[in-house]
């Protein structure tokens, strides 16, 4: 990937639903892989939801750039499971989300 590219990269915020129903919050530049690390298929996820299988990703956000991406995921992890739950079913009013 060239530098330009990198600088058009998108960012994700994504939320993932484990099997025991609790909901992880983070960010990435490739949701798939992301995903996959998550699972414990490839080396890196978190051992929070490697432990909790299977996981989903139930939400995914794009942002333009990581400090944008890492100010979302910090906002949406201090919102309550109600709030995160009524965000992944589109039922959360924007202005309610400041970054």
């Amino acid at each position: 990937m060239s530098s330009e590219e990198k600088l058009q990269s998108n960012w994700f915020v994504y939320i993932l639903r484990c099997g025991d129903g609790s909901l992880y919050t983070g960010v990435t530049t490739d949701p798939q892989r992301r995903l996959r690390q998550h699972r414990g298929e490839i080396k890196g996820g978190a051992r929070y939801t490697r432990a909790r299988l299977p996981i989903e990703i139930v939400y995914l956000e794009s942002q333009s750039n990581r400090s944008s991406a890492t100010k979302r995921e910090a906002a949406i992890k201090r919102l309550k499971v109600r709030d995160k739950e009524a965000l992944i079913f589109n039922q959360f009013e924007p202005e309610d989300f400041s970054c």
